[in-house]
Order: C-alpha cells, then structure tokens, then sequence
C-alpha cells in the first residue's frame, strides 16, 4: 500500500510539513510497512514559499530588503529542488503582518521590497518565477516593484517618484529602457484567486485598500492615482493594464507583473500542484490524505484540499481530509472529489490549547482513522 499526504499548513499552529508528519505519524502506528510520500503544500497565499521549499528540497535565501514602509527588512525567498525555480512570497517584505495597525498606510507603503527579491532571484540563474500575492500592504500598482527591477517612473520635472500609491498620482513619464532584461527569459507566474480590475469599485483600492488601513477618501485618493498610472501607461508604452482580470490583486500588483513582465496570473492552487508535479507523484497511491486547519464551504472555492483531491480523482484514488475544525457548508466539498472529512480536535477547547495540541490531536486522528481503515481490509 502506497499513501500520499498532502496537507497545507494548520494556520498559527503547525506548518504544512508538520501537518504531514504528525498524519504520517499516526498512520504508521498501524501501517508501519506502508509506503508514505509527503509533499507539504499550500494555495498561493502566505505559506506557500516554505511548503514548497518543503516539498521539494529546496532551500531559503535570506536577504536584506526594503519593507512597506522604506525600512530595512529580513526577508526570505526560496530556490526549489530543481534549482532553477525560484519562489517569492509578497508578505516576506511588502506584508501587512510587517506593519503594527496604527502604522498601515496604503497611501506610502511600497513594493519595493518584493522587486528587489526579485533581483535577487534572478541572480541565482533561475528560468522560472512562482510569486504569491498573498498579504500585501501595499497598494502601489506594483510600481514599487518595476523601480526595483530597473524601471523609472517619473514625475513631470523628471524625478523618481517617491514610494506608495499615492504618488502615481504625479507620474508623467514611465521608462523601462533599464527594466532587468533577464526577465525576457523567466517564465514568470503569480498567485492570483481573484479577478478584480485594477480600478473602479470593484478595483484594488476600493475591495482591498480598506483591510490595509485605507479610510473612504484615501480609498478614492489611490484609485484615481492607478487610474492615472494605467492611464499614462496605455498612452506611452501601448498596453492596457486597468482592464487585466486580477490586476487588482495585492494593491494592483497584477497589474505591473502581467503588464510589464508578462506574468501569467494563475489560480495559486494550479501553480503549487504543478510545482511539486502532484499528478505524477500520487500514480499508484491506494489513498491521498490531505487537510488543513479549517474545512468549510470555503474550502470548496479552491482551497488546497480541493486542488489536490481534483488531481487524485483523474486516477481515481479515494481522498480524505483532516481538519483543524469543520465548519458550515462542508458538505460542498464532497461534490470537489473529497470523500470524507475528519476534525482532530476530540472535545470542546479553547481555541489556544487547540493550536498547542494541533500536532498530539492530528496524530490521534490519524491513528484512529488508519485503524478504522485497517478495519475495511481485514
């Protein structure tokens, strides 16, 4: 018997290596002769940089960049097994987990950082750039990201425009005759689980500035500011960025990466599957476990135990999840290719003492549920 754990992360409590195990774990205390192969995942959001890096032996790079708000940070991006994938997390130096909540600012903050990540990516000889948008502070257009990269936006007296979204509000001028030319030759992708424009009230600012500290007219402020930057941008260089599907992902971050470096925005899902080649590694596996903290009617929107349970149910391997807690609407995810779901936690707790436990009652679950399964066989 072969069995492939392949679980996200259990948020706060256990990252999505520890998830796999803590089930591998439980099971081998029934089945200890069985095959186990473990692949930590995640679904483009926050995580998906170390799962990854998990999954395929790959390794950190820890650099020195410019946070949200100019200052100097320690961020992490990741170079996959294969040595030629490179993974950059947004939240690593443009998140909003990097600001206390009286210091979020969408007018000021930048993407800098995560440019300048970028660069440093492409230092290592990658061919291929996974970003996951996840958790930005920022809601700049990405242009804080296009200046890292070698791109110079101008005011109309010819200076560099300073970091944040506001600012684009003064762009007249938008050259990229010294934009990293290295990127001509990255396959390029982005996490993206959203469709909204770049502007407009379904737009960046108006769906996602508020959660990062935008009030009403700082949200009017930096829409009418990307307005003027996609603007400018089909006027000089011929494209248009207002109109891209996700470009308003991460404060309009999707709209320079498609724009510019012409980055496929791709559900995250879709991405981390292909990365870790999830279709190949679960041929001949008799069962697929997966999970994550929390499975719910969300879940079903293309959470990662959906993503891994639709790849499994093209060869037919039967799926169960275990989850942190199971809430409202689960029943949505059994039409996704989960066949069943199992909650870990075995009694009423406090919500701490459920994240102090997670790993002790994923591998009670785990057990119980091999020996029920021992059960079927005999």
């Amino acid at each position: 018997m072969q069995i492939v754990i392949v679980p996200d992360s259990f948020k706060e409590s256990l990252t999505a290596a520890e998830v796999a195990d803590a089930i591998e774990t439980g099971f081998k205390q029934v089945f200890p002769d069985t095959n186990y192969i473990k692949i930590p995942v995640a679904d483009g959001g926050e995580g998906t940089l170390q799962s990854l890096v998990d999954a395929t032996n790959g390794s950190l790079i820890e650099k020195t960049v410019t946070g949200p708000l100019g200052q100097p940070v320690q961020a992490s991006f990741g170079v996959l097994g294969d040595g030629k994938t490179a993974v950059i997390e947004m939240a690593q130096a443009s998140g909003l987990e990097l600001l206390s909540p009286e210091k979020r600012n969408p007018l000021i903050t930048t993407t800098y950082g995560t440019g300048e990540l970028i660069r440093h990516a492409l230092d290592q000889g990658i061919n291929k750039l996974i970003i996951g948008l996840g958790g930005s502070a920022t809601n700049d257009g990405g242009a804080g990201i296009l200046q890292a990269l070698g791109a110079r936006l101008l005011d109309s007296e010819g200076l560099e425009l300073p970091y944040g979204g506001s600012a684009l509000s003064r762009l007249a001028t938008i050259d990229i005759s010294n934009l990293d030319q290295r990127l001509e030759s990255v396959e390029s992708v982005a996490a993206c689980d959203v469709d909204n424009p770049l502007t407009g009230p379904n737009g960046a600012s108006a769906i996602f500035g508020p959660q990062k500290g935008a009030d009403t007219a700082m949200v009017q402020k930096l829409d009418n500011s990307l307005s003027h930057f996609a603007e400018i941008t089909k006027q000089q260089l011929g494209f248009d960025i207002n109109s891209i599907p996700g470009a308003g992902a991460a404060g309009g971050t999707g709209a320079a990466l498609a724009g510019f470096i012409n980055a496929k925005l791709q559900p995250g899902i879709d991405i981390v599957m292909d990365a870790v080649d999830l279709k190949n590694q679960i041929k001949g596996a008799s069962l697929v476990i997966t999970g994550e903290g929390r499975i719910d009617g969300q879940t079903a929107q293309g959470k990662t135990p959906i993503g891994v349970a639709r790849i499994a149910k093209t060869q037919n391997i039967p799926v169960i999840a275990l989850a942190g807690s199971v809430g409202k609407g689960v029943e949505a995810v059994y039409t996704q290719g989960i066949d069943a779901v199992f909650p870990v936690i075995h009694g009423a707790v406090e919500l701490p003492e459920a994240f102090e436990m997670a790993a002790e009652n994923l591998e009670r679950a785990a057990r119980n549920l091999a020996a029920v399964l021992q059960l079927s066989i005999k």
